[in-house]
């Protein structure tokens, strides 16, 4: 079973507080089942973008929990945002989270093989 949206955004920002890093909402979604569209900010000023893996990214037979992929890597603010807006007017029930760490984001979330 998956969990509920809010609940997994709760977790993952008690998860980084723990580690010494922050993070914050920077969009609340539907409660439920809402996307969530994670962004990585890097002490250069540069940006990442982690989106929701497509259902190919799952086994058969796999649980089907929460995979992301990353969309952009290391780039501007500018381009992230441009790409979150298009996500906003396709699906306005998205959350945005927001990271700040020295580690990898992948200690936090599962991140699917690009491919």
């Amino acid at each position: 079973m998956r969990l509920k949206s809010e609940i997994f955004v709760s977790a993952l920002l008690r998860r980084i507080f723990a580690d010494g890093g922050f993070a914050a909402v920077e969009r609340k979604g539907e409660e439920a089942a809402g996307a969530i569209f994670i962004t990585q900010r890097f002490r250069d000023g540069s940006m990442s973008l982690f989106a929701p893996a497509p259902q190919t990214a799952f086994d058969e037979g796999e649980e089907r929990g929460r995979k992301f992929e990353q969309r952009l890597g290391a780039a501007d603010e500018a381009a992230v945002r441009d790409a979150l807006q298009r996500e906003i007017r396709f699906d306005p029930d998205l959350w945005v989270v927001e990271i700040e760490t020295d580690g990898a984001i992948a200690a936090y979330l599962e991140i699917a093989p690009a491919g």
